[in-house]
This record gives C-alpha cells, sequence and structure tokens, in this order.
C-alpha cells in the first residue's frame, strides 16, 4: 500500500474508474447477446429492437472513452449485418 496521500488518492481513482468501466463493457456485451439471442430465435423485430438499444450502449461506451471509437463502430456493423442478413 501506498504511503503518499497522492498516490492513495491515485489508487483509489484508478479503481473506482475500472468498476465504472467493466459496468460499462458488461452492459455492451449483455446488449450484444441480446441482440443475437433474437437473432437466432429467428425473431427480426426483437431484433431490430435489440439493436437499436446496443447501438445507443455502444455508443455511449464510446462517448465515455471505454472504447475506441472505431472499435465501437465495427461492433455495431457487425451486428447491423447480422440483422439485416435475416430472412
Amino acid at each position: 500500500m501506498a504511503n503518499i496521500k497522492s498516490a492513495k488518492k491515485r489508487i483509489l481513482v484508478a479503481k473506482t474508474r475500472q468498476d465504472r468501466n467493466k459496468a460499462i463493457r458488461t452492459g455492451v456485451k449483455t446488449a450484444m447477446k441480446k441482440v443475437f439471442a433474437a437473432i437466432e430465435a429467428n425473431d427480426k423485430a426483437a431484433a431490430e429492437v435489440a439493436l437499436k438499444e446496443a447501438t445507443k450502449t455502444i455508443e455511449m461506451a464510446a462517448q465515455k472513452g471505454v472504447y475506441h471509437k472505431n472499435n465501437a463502430a465495427r461492433k455495431v456493423s457487425r451486428l447491423a449485418l447480422a440483422v439485416n442478413k435475416m430472412a
């Protein structure tokens, strides 16, 4: 454990940010799983609704700096492509 006051604060801030980022990443993964689950169930309407929610979640994560903007764009693109390929 650090002895210097500023180092102690950095540890606390790093932990807080780590927890926040982990929660955001988990939310993104859950949203993506919902889209893929709807695709597996062959439910186009549910997949489109889930895609809209997932897109919002991913873009918010990119805005907050959890994901790089290109990474977020790639995730959204792959989800949209999967939904659009449905019959």
